[in-house]
């Protein structure tokens, strides 16, 4: 499988653009007290789109992506949230 990725480029006017693949599912879950990602395909792909959307020279330290599962999360997952440093 070949997997492309558009990252678009962030500019403080309009912030992130988050690239979601069209069925993604993500889910987290503490398992004993460690953080579990389950994903599909879209899933990850997504993740790894908003990981590269962050990692830009330009997106300031501090900005980050909070998901729960009312914003793109499956039903019963914890929040999760991912910070550039």
């Amino acid at each position: 499988m070949k997997v492309s990725l558009n990252v678009p480029n962030y500019t403080p006017d309009t912030g992130m653009g988050l690239n979601w693949e069209s069925n993604f599912k993500i889910k987290v879950s503490d398992i004993n007290g460690s953080i579990l990602i389950e994903a599909n395909t879209d899933g990850l792909v997504s993740l790894a789109n908003h990981l590269l959307n962050l990692s830009q020279s330009s997106v300031p330290a501090g900005t980050h992506l909070h998901l729960d599962e009312n914003n793109s999360l499956e039903e019963g997952s914890l929040d999760l949230i991912i910070e550039k440093i």
